[in-house]
């Protein structure tokens, strides 16, 4: 008898740490994408100076603008994950465009407020892939707790369920042509 209930304080133990491990690894990867947010809140209040800046200079180029507004406006009515991924993946897309753009624009990149802004992009950017990094890790701790045996079977009683990783966008995946870099 004391056996049976030594088996089950045993188990109910590993039941709770394995739960409680779980929970841990789900508000990591919540966390985490918290520190995604606050940096794309940065880049979101970044995007209207950038482009007031650019637009002065920049007149043949309003549909970058227009498309830039309209993803940010989407950006902040994004309720899910996936959609911010989305729209962010978007927006890096569209003001990748805007910068090849101000390259026949030298008086933009001469712009002492432009530089300046541009080089708070690029620190923000840099900053949004540590935490991505960040994130990606959370998450591939978490799914290693769903997925492994034992917890994967409380996993499945609790309703954890798999999340996914960031990944770049299929445009940034692509190899950069130095040739067309020097020859423009």
């Amino acid at each position: 008898m004391l056996l049976i209930v030594g088996i089950a304080v045993v188990l109910l133990l590993g039941a709770v740490f394995t739960y409680n491990n779980l929970v841990g690894s789900r508000n990591n990867v919540e966390n985490a994408f918290g520190t995604i947010d606050v940096m794309l809140k940065k880049r979101y209040d970044l995007l209207p100076n950038l482009v007031e800046v650019a637009k002065t200079y920049m007149k043949h180029e309003s549909d970058i603008f227009t498309k830039i507004t309209e993803l940010r406006a989407r950006a902040h009515s994004a309720t899910t994950t996936d959609e911010k991924v989305a729209i962010e993946n978007q927006i890096s897309g569209t003001i990748k465009g805007l910068m090849v753009s101000v390259e026949n624009y030298p008086d933009l990149k001469a712009n002492d407020q432009f530089t300046m802004l541009q080089r708070s992009w690029n620190e923000t950017e840099e900053q949004i892939s540590a935490a991505r990094r960040a994130y990606n890790a959370a998450v591939t701790a978490y799914n290693n707790a769903v997925d492994k045996f034992p917890s994967n079977i409380f996993a499945g009683i609790f309703n954890f369920r798999r999340k996914e990783v960031f990944v770049i966008a299929e445009t940034e995946r692509q190899n950069v042509s130095a040739k067309a870099l020097f020859n423009s």
